[in-house]
């Protein structure tokens, strides 16, 4: 099972707020654009970094 809240690095806990906040400055930090020398690489994490915070934004409307 996939711990989203361990990708973006918040606790369970975390405000939406704080979601959003951690997924920002995650996304800033791993995008392919960022890590030229190692695109590939980035562009996988950049996916896993979209969809936690995808699925936990999604959660915390419902």
């Amino acid at each position: 099972m996939v711990n989203y809240y361990k990708i973006l690095g918040v606790p369970q806990n975390a405000s939406s707020s704080d979601i959003k906040k951690a997924y920002r400055q995650l996304a800033l930090q791993v995008h392919p654009d960022k890590n030229p020398e190692n695109k590939e690489a980035a562009e996988k994490l950049f996916k896993k970094v979209v969809e936690a915070y995808e699925v936990l934004a999604l959660h915390r409307i419902w």
